[in-house]
């Protein structure tokens, strides 16, 4: 993003920051339960990409010996629901994340349940760990408003997808990041941002320092230009759209500000 500070290691920081948001018992960081687990090997199951609608069982690819990705999704939650869903069907599932502590209740959930998962940690923009056209599914819920620029997060998913292979993505409308997030807490909502957004240049110092210290992601809200052109531009046709919303923000009131997509890696 242009006149991004340098000198701040976004990466690190937030990955602190999640790390952080396990131990203080954020809602995205509380893994399934056994019975959720055992519901979903029965075929009850369902995740979200967005706060709370849940994605069309139709925009899942089979699963019959499916390799799937969950890209910057770890937390306990979609990883091991997947991973149960298509047990009797050959499935494998990695959660892919830039938090230990995040992709330990992974672990944790596997481990106790016997589900085939593996966890790797790393940077949703750099899948370099993973050969070209390894997986059949990616599922990348809201988390890439953790990352100054989105764009290499699409094209990178498009190399580690098969031919014809699914990308379900969730993330925010730009418009939340319009508004001044105090007076928003206050009930006002108040026109204050330029577009794109980003906590380390649209606020003051003193703003972006309570929430460095206070151990808060700084986040980037990106433009549609990038999330969704971005997904074209990189080789994907998107077949599917949804918007969602967090209930209970003043936002919410007036209009949604989450999109899910499902995108396919055409390739020859």
């Amino acid at each position: 993003m242009q006149g991004e500070k340098t000198d701040f290691d976004v990466r690190q920081h937030n990955r602190r920051a999640w790390d952080v948001a396990v131990e203080r018992g954020s809602q995205w960081t509380i893994p399934v339960s056994a019975a959720d687990i055992a519901a979903a090997r029965q075929g009850e199951w369902s995740i979200v990409l967005t706060p709370t609608k849940p994605v069309p069982r139709t925009w899942f690819p089979s699963f019959r010996d499916a390799e799937i990705l969950c890209l910057a999704s770890a937390g306990g939650q979609q990883g091991p629901i997947l991973a149960a869903a298509g047990e009797h069907e050959g499935a494998s599932v990695i959660v892919f994340d830039n938090s230990p502590a995040q992709l330990a209740r992974d672990r944790a959930v596997a481990d106790n349940e016997e589900l085939a998962l593996i966890t790797v940690d790393g940077d949703m923009r750099d899948l370099s760990v993973f050969p070209n056209n390894t997986f059949d599914l990616v599922f990348h819920p809201v988390s890439n408003l953790f990352i100054p620029d989105v764009r290499p997060v699409w094209c990178e998913t498009y190399r580690v997808l098969k031919p014809g292979g699914v990308l379900l993505s969730g993330f925010i409308n730009p418009i939340h990041y319009l508004f001044d997030q105090q007076a928003a807490d206050s009930g006002i909502l108040t026109v204050r941002h330029k577009l794109p957004y980003s906590d380390l240049v649209s606020i003051s110092q003193e703003e972006r320092n309570a929430y460095i210290e206070a151990e808060e992601a700084v986040e980037f809200g990106h433009t549609l230009t990038d999330q969704i052109g971005g997904q074209l531009d990189a080789g994907f046709v998107v077949v599917g759209f949804y918007e969602d919303k967090w209930p209970g923000t003043m936002l919410a009131e007036y209009a949604d500000s989450y999109i899910a997509t499902r995108a396919v890696a055409l390739k020859s």
